[in-house]
């Protein structure tokens, strides 16, 4: 190959490696797309959010507790998880649960380029899709963490995107009482509260939502999904 033509390959390889970078940020780069926090509300809706599963047992002891109080929350769940227990993640959508996209392998997304998070995105879209028939329209980046890219990948691929008002911090492995506590001295409608059915060390969630979930309805609080405290508010 001659210098000339080694020059033009190299140029056009840097110039799709571009291209491909830049995929989400000139998408809709005007629009300022709405992340939602939590919602206004003349009601007592709060939406219970559960992030990084589906996990083996932890998903199923949550969703048994919240069977017991006719409860549906919403589920955003980590493709590559799903791939490893897809009978758990059938299971949270069977018994009516909404199921969100977060990712496929929950990296940071302000590390990646735009084409990166694209496919980060999309890879978990399609697990859901191929294994369920199942659309996840919900996006919630994993930590939270959102950028310029962030936000335009989001859009590009019909997502809405949710974070949350009240973090139990759960993933901390607190203890029981401090995840009670948490919630029950913040609380207020159109909260989104985050918590997590997969967490690496020993996981307290469950039993505080033992305790949780019939103080809140007690209180006099609806816990719904989060399409639908978006649809009340």
């Amino acid at each position: 190959m001659t210098r000339k033509k080694r020059f033009g390959t190299q140029l056009l390889s840097l110039l799709l490696c571009v291209l491909a970078v830049l995929q989400c940020f000139f998408l809709h780069t005007s629009a300022q797309i709405e992340v939602y926090r939590s919602v206004k509300t003349d009601g007592m809706q709060i939406a219970l959010t559960f992030d990084d599963g589906p996990h083996p047992t932890q998903t199923q002891r949550i969703m048994e507790i919240l069977d017991r109080y006719a409860v549906k929350a919403t589920f955003f769940m980590v493709g590559v998880n799903v791939v490893n227990y897809p009978t758990v993640a059938a299971e949270v959508i069977a018994r009516g649960h909404e199921v969100g996209n977060h990712t496929y392998s929950h990296d940071r997304l302000k590390n990646l380029s735009g084409d990166a998070i694209s496919r980060e995105i999309g890879l978990c879209e399609d697990v859901l899709e191929e294994l369920f028939e199942y659309r996840p329209h919900l996006f919630r980046p994993p930590q939270g963490a959102v950028s310029t890219f962030v936000e335009n990948c989001t859009e590009h691929h019909d997502y809405t995107m949710i974070l949350w008002s009240l973090d139990t911090r759960d993933w901390e492995c607190r203890n029981t009482d401090a995840i009670v506590e948490s919630v029950l001295s913040n609380v207020k409608p159109g909260d989104i509260i985050l918590m997590h059915d997969y967490i690496g060390r020993e996981s307290k969630t469950p039993e505080a939502l033992e305790i949780l979930l019939p103080k809140l309805i007690e209180r006099g609080f609806e816990p719904v999904t989060v399409s639908r405290l978006l649809g009340v508010g």
